[in-house]
Parts: structure tokens; sequence; C-alpha cells
């Protein structure tokens, strides 16, 4: 997930854009006939009118338009349309498959035992009512202890006290809504010492049940129900007082004693418990078992309660409701307030504000020098380099980089910082990876073009991996699929051919350039990182937390230190004698050396790496521990990508290797033996990802074996001269824009920083992420541009003036540090 220009994969540039399209099947003069021309002209044509039409700037002011509109339908929706996420918690949901309930526009977190007790700690919680509320009484209660038996004496009052939080839950048994439920009340509202500070109440059937659903009966329970709305609304301004609406029942299993409880029975008391203490009341109407049992009450033993999942579901939703507010799960979006911004949130907003100011004042004043815009390429959707040297920038292109900067920015804060749009949970089902999988791969297809070179891992090739395997972990991270261990395990091989071709693309780079310059690297780094360090300020969040840059900036130095420290070894020194080869040879052996010692050393890790400032690199929630588990997993990655550059660019100088187009890259023997033998290690490591028990056993395997089954698709790639004398320009677009596209996944294709999904258009799950990937991939391309931009403003070729950024930007960077560490709150506060 690199910068294509940054972290290429090769050397030289690829200048301009793609040429014609080339079609499915090359014919000759006897062999087409009539018809296959025809079918390959429609093929070219039709390809190149959808370009023709839809460009890449056509679709950013698509995607603009519709980010106004739906900003405009949520706003208007949220606070003129009625309701918010606490009472879309309690009211309406569905099912995503059997058992996983989703509340309606927002994400609900399932607690543990220690996270219930923190939250309840030193509070009481009482439910009053019949055996229902009873069921429900014992699910929360299993919450905070899983242990706790249901053994409790029917008809009576049951206690429950967890004594190392001081939580106190209790049930009151009280089948009827009468005076003695009133008198109860009463007495809570008088004596503050054993008011609760979470009611939860409901009452019907036996009202049902004991008057055979008379009208008087209703009637009776309207009027009881006024009195004790009363002393409900009292407990309401002190604490938190739910309501709890009935549930349906399954009439044909009901007892013969119980067939007068029907739904129509129940409908009827809970349009009065509604009407009575839904408008105008503090008091809470909880609707959300009610909602889930319509779909589960079929599996209901005796058709009166409902069965344990659905319970709690109804328990769960309660625990969100209570706890949201005071644990802030970041995937408990339901019931949550949101915290204003912070004083470096603040400090950015200004500094886009004052760019854009800036660029206002500097467009009136008519100061349009800048480099002339580029035409489009209707083939690549890519902007052509112009033939001759771009024209420096002048004064406003950098405010103008940073005005449409600020406004992407403001959009990554109203998906995942901003209470506008909603938020919904991952569901994984093999449906939901592997439709989307073939879909693309589809696409990657019909796209295919001639490759200007026919090299190994050549530019275009090495753009189509990245962008075909960048396709693969989105759709894995939107699917939820690391819940599957085959598919996890895969995933994990693509992030070690990330890294590998980090390896590979950095060594290539300066073994055949050998410029080890600042302003080389300084270009990598910020190309790497000015994305992430934006979004660390504005969308507050640890460097660390988007793991990947931290990674792939982390082993570019290491690539850069082991090559650039003395001896400095290039090819040119090397062809004039082969003893720099063990050189070289050496230099990879101290660096296998120096990661098999910290891998072996966590101890000494951590301690290199909690040293501040370092720690506020690497730290997240105040531990080294994922950036302990990240590095340590591929950690062999960057050195096998090393090594491979190294023989290949080795026997490439000793013409060993047949790279002209057609030829396969060896002699046929060893050619077909090397195919077979890749394909075979090939299928062995996915049938071994497959046969995987947990996620630990593989992950400590995984450093060691992934490199066989990236080195069996570059041969399974390469070997065959055809094969490299194409490639898929549809994978290759979106590898050019495959950093972006993995950063901003985080906060405007996912939600709640990737633990859920960004949901713009409600009701519909299947438009709502084809939109939203559509503005996720405009907005992606278009910070590539920026970043781009602003690459030639902030690192320039002068060293002198370079050096003086630098001093700049390292004492603004340290101002932020001290900013950001005495901003944090207290223990406790």
């Amino acid at each position: 997930m690199k910068k294509e220009e940054a972290v290429s994969h090769e050397v030289g540039e690829a200048d301009g854009a793609a040429g014609e399209a080339s079609p499915p099947l090359s014919c000759t003069g006897a062999c087409c006939h009539g018809g296959a021309k025809m079918a390959v002209l429609a093929y070219s044509l039709g390809k190149r009118e959808i370009n023709q039409h839809f460009t890449i700037k056509n679709a950013k002011l698509i995607s603009l338009v519709l980010v106004i509109l739906l900003l405009v339908f949520h706003t208007a929706s949220r606070y003129h349309g009625g309701g918010d996420s606490c009472e879309w918690l309690l009211s309406r949901g569905r099912y995503l498959g059997e058992n996983v309930w989703q509340p309606y526009g927002c994400m609900m977190h399932k607690y543990k035992s220690t996270e219930a007790k923190t939250c309840l700690a030193e509070k009481r919680v009482a439910f009053l009512g019949d055996s229902r509320i009873r069921q429900l009484f014992y699910s929360f209660v299993k919450i905070i202890d899983p242990e706790r038996r249901e053994d409790g004496v029917k008809h009576e009052d049951i206690s429950f006290e967890d004594e190392t939080s001081s939580v106190n839950v209790d049930f009151l048994w009280y089948p009827e809504a009468n005076n003695s439920m009133k008198e109860r009340l009463i007495a809570w509202t008088h004596e503050a010492s054993v008011r609760p500070d979470v009611v939860v109440a409901g009452a019907a059937t036996w009202s049902i049940k004991l008057h055979s659903g008379s009208s008087e009966a209703l009637q009776q329970y309207r009027a009881n129900l006024t009195g004790i709305s009363v002393h409900l609304a009292k407990l309401a301004e002190r604490g938190e007082v739910y309501w709890v609406l009935q549930d349906p029942v399954n009439e044909e299993v009901l007892s013969d004693n119980r067939k007068m409880i029907t739904n129509q029975q129940l409908d009827l008391y809970n349009d009065v418990a509604e009407d009575i203490l839904h408008s105008g009341s503090r008091v809470k109407m909880f609707a959300a078992s009610r909602q889930a049992a319509l779909e589960t009450i079929n599996q209901s033993d005796d058709g009166l309660h409902l069965p344990e999942g659905t319970r709690n579901v109804g328990a769960m939703v309660l625990m969100n409701s209570v706890c949201n507010k005071i644990m802030r799960p970041i995937d408990g979006s339901c019931c949550q307030t949101l915290p204003s911004p912070n004083f470096l949130q603040k400090l950015s907003a200004f500094f886009f504000l004052g760019s854009a100011l800036v660029f206002l004042v500097l467009h009136i004043l008519g100061n349009n020098r800048h480099r002339r815009p580029v035409p489009p390429d209707v083939e690549s959707l890519e902007e052509k380099k112009p033939a001759t040297a771009a024209v420096p920038l002048g004064p406003k292109a950098p405010f103008k980089a940073l005005c449409r900067m600020g406004i992407i920015m403001a959009y990554f804060y109203l998906c995942d910082r901003a209470d506008v749009f909603m938020k919904e949970q991952k569901f994984y089902t093999h449906s939901t990876f592997f439709i989307p999988l073939i879909y693309i791969f589809v696409l990657g297809i019909f796209y295919n073009e001639n490759s200007k070179e026919t090299k190994l891992l050549n530019r275009e090739q090495t753009d189509e991996w990245k962008g075909w395997m960048q396709l693969v972990i989105l759709i894995y991270h939107v699917s939820g699929a690391s819940a599957f261990i085959p598919v996890y395990m895969h995933v994990r091989v693509l992030v070690a051919a990330y890294l590998f071709q980090t390896g590979y693309g950095h060594f290539s780079f300066f073994w055949l350039k050998g410029d080890f310059g600042l302003y080389r690297v300084c270009q990598v780094l910020f190309r790497l990182n000015f994305l992430v360090l934006v979004l660390c300020v504005v969308m507050d969040r640890p460097y660390q937390f988007y793991y990947f840059v931290p990674l792939v900036t982390f082993w570019f130095v290491v690539i850069y230190a082991t090559l650039a420290m003395w001896p400095q070894i290039l090819q040119k020194k090397a062809n004039n004698s082969g003893m720099w080869h063990l050189g070289v040879l050496t230099k990879l052996l101290c660096l296998l050396l120096f990661i098999c010692f910290f891998a072996f050393s966590q101890g000494v890790f951590e301690s290199v790496f909690s040293v501040w400032p370092i720690s506020k690199l690497f730290e997240l929630n105040g531990s080294i521990h994922e950036w302990w588990f990240r590095w340590k997993l591929d950690r062999f990655a960057v050195i096998h990508g090393m090594l491979f550059a190294f023989i290949y660019l080795v026997l490439q100088k000793r013409q060993v290797l047949s790279e002209g187009k057609g030829e396969a890259l060896f002699s046929t023997k060893i050619s077909n033996a090397l195919l077979f033998l890749s394909v075979v290690f090939f299928i062995t490591y996915s049938i071994w990802a497959s046969s995987c028990k947990t996620k630990t056993e593989c992950n400590e395997m995984h450093p060691y074996i992934s490199v066989v089954q990236i080195l069996a698709f570059i041969l399974i790639r390469n070997i065959p001269g055809y094969a490299r004398s194409i490639y898929s320009s549809f994978f290759a677009w979106f590898g050019k824009i495959s950093l972006e596209l993995f950063i901003c996944q985080y906060h405007i294709w996912l939600a709640a920083d990737t633990k859920g999904i960004l949901v713009l258009i409600p009701g519909n799950p299947s438009l709502n992420i084809m939109v939203s990937t559509f503005i996720f991939v405009c907005v992606a391309h278009e910070i590539s541009l920026i970043t781009n931009d602003l690459a030639q403003v902030v690192i320039p070729k002068d060293s002198v003036a370079l050096l003086k950024r630098l001093g700049i930007m390292g004492l603004c960077s340290l101002v932020v540090l001290l900013l950001a560490r005495g901003s944090q709150p207290t223990p406790g506060a």
C-alpha cells in the first residue's frame, strides 16, 4: 500500500497513460474471421465509450453532489424527523443472520463482565414485573456474572449483589400494574437511600389472564398505569426508568389457562402504555425485545416466555442504553453523546479555514500562476504527465490543495466523529465476501491492456498486484471476514506481500540509483505519512492506530540504514568485483540477525519503543503490544523482498533471464518445472491455511511460510511470457492509490474506527455500499493528488531550504506532542 512514486517497486518511471485496450483474444489474419473482429472492435469501442464520459473528474463532481445531498437528508431526518440513537436502540432493529441483533442506524456494543461491573459500580438496578421481566433480569445479571444460575423461587423477589463492584440488581415480583407496584414506586421517591439508579418495569399478561381479557380489565389497567406514571416520571428525574412493552406470544403453543393472552390483547395493552408514558415523559419505552421476539417467538417452549437468545438481546440493549454514555465504547454508537472537539482538532479546523481564506484572497487578487491542467487519459482515468518539465507550482496552489484537504477532512469528521451519518455492525457470511470478490475479478479481467515492458515485476504489474490485493483487503474488512480463519490467513499473506514489495522496491532503487540523499528520504516519508498525520490530529487517533503506515515507514528507515551504512554497495561497484555481492549478503545477514534478536527479546523490544517521544509513534491505548504484534507477524517479509530483488537484479545483469515479449523467463524445461512447483506450493499453502484451528496457532507459523505463496504467485505471474505482456488497468488504477484506500477506509467507508460500516443510505444495504464506495474511492484519489502537490512544496530539492523546513517541522511536531501530552485526561477524570 505505497505511493505510486515514493514507494515505487520499479526504478524507472512509467510516463504517460496506458495504450489502446488489447482484445481478450489475439488473432492473426487467417485465424480471425469477421465475427471475432467485430467482437474485438465492439469490446474496445465499448470500453472507450464508457471511459470517454465517465472520467475521474466527473466522478468526483458526482460524489461531491451526493455528499451534499446526503448531508442535507441526514441532518433534516435527524433534527426534524424526530428520534435519536437512544430511541432507535430501544425500539427498532433487525436480525443479521440468526442471532446478531442490529439496532436501526447505530452500533450495539457487546458488554463483557468487567465492563458491566465498571459501568454499574455502586449502582442499584431494580426489575419490577412478572415472569417475563424475571427472564430479562436473569439475562441482565448474566452479563455481570456469566456463572449466575436461574435458581430463584418463582413468584418471589430475587436479589443479586457483586461485592467487588458493589452492584445490586433486584427482581421484585409485581405481576400486575396495580396499587402494590404504585406503593413501591412511592416509597422509592420518598427514600433516597433505597432509590434505584435504574428501574425496569412492565406487566400486562397477568391482568389479561386473571380477567380473561375483558375490556373492564383494560380500562382498569389504563387507570392504574396513569397513577403509576406520575411516580415513574419522578424517578426518571433522578435516574433511568424503562417501561417494557409486552412481547408477542405464540398462541398455538399456549397452555389452556393462557389461551386468553392473545397478540391482539397484548397490542391493546401496549397502546395504552405508549399513550400514557410516551408523550412528554422521561420514561423510556423498551420495545427492542418485542421487535426481536416477532421473529423468534415461534421457538418458545411454552409460547409465552422468550427463547434465551432473544431475551439476551433485550438485556444487551438495556446494558447499552445504560452504559454507553458512561463507558463510551467505540463500537457502541447507540445512545452515546459525542465529546466536544479537543484543542488540536479546533486548531486544525482554524488552520484549514485560514488556508481557505488565503486561497480566496489570492484568487481575488488574480494570482493564477500555477501549472497548466493536464488532459485526462480517457482509457485509464488517470492524468497524463506533461511531456516537458512541470511548471513550478505558484503561491496559490498549496493553499488550494489545503483548502481541498480541509473539505475532505470535514467529511471524515462528519462520517466518524459527528452524530450525522448512521453506523451499523459488520456481519460475516460467505456470500458477502466471495460474491464481491468474484465481481471485482471479472472487472479486472475485462480491463486488460498490453504492458509497456515485459520485465519481471514491471511497474504496471506491481501496480496491478497492489490494486487487486487492496480490493481484496477492503472486501475482507467490510464483510467482517476476519472471523473466517482461512480468509484471515490468506489476507495475512497479502499484507506480507505489501511488505515484500517494500523491500523489493526500495532495495532495487538504492541498488541501481544509489540515491541516498535527504531529498529522496523526505519525499518517501512525506508521501507515506502526510495523510495519517493529518488524521491523527483531525480524528484524534494515535499514529499506531493506522498500523500499516508505521510499519512501512519503520521498514523503509531500516532498509535505508542497511544500504546507506558503510560500505555503500551499488550495482556499478559490484559489477567490477563479485566480492561486493558477498558484502550485500553480509548486510542482509546482519539485518536478519537484528530481526531475530528483537523477535526473541520482547522485553528489549518494548523497552526500546517505550521511550518518549518514540513511544508516541508506537503506543496504542498506552501500550506497544499492538506494535509488537504487527511487527513480529511479518518480520521477515521485507528481508525476503530485498533478497529476491538482489537475486533477480544479479541474474538480470548476467543475462540469465529471458524477458523479451512473449518469451518464457527460463528455458522450457526449467519454466515448466518451476511453474508446476509454484502451483503445487501455492495450493499446498492454501490447504494448510484452510486447516488452521486457531489464529494464534497459524500466526506463529505465518512469518516463516508466507513467503512460499508470495514467491509462488510471482513465478506463476511472470514465467509465461504472455502473462508478463498484459496487465489489468482496472487493478493498476487502484494500485496507484492503494495507500490512500487503506487509510481512508478507517473513517469514510467503515465506521467507528473500522468496527462498523458507514450507513449513508439507510434501509438498503446494497445501495448503501455502492454509494459509500463510490464516494470513498473518489476521496482517496483526490487525497493522492493533494499529497503529490503538497510534496513539491513542502519538500524542496535545495538542501539548505530542506534543512530549514525540517527544523521548523521538527519544532512544530515537538510543540504538538507537548500539547497532546498536556491535554491527556488524568486517570479517573
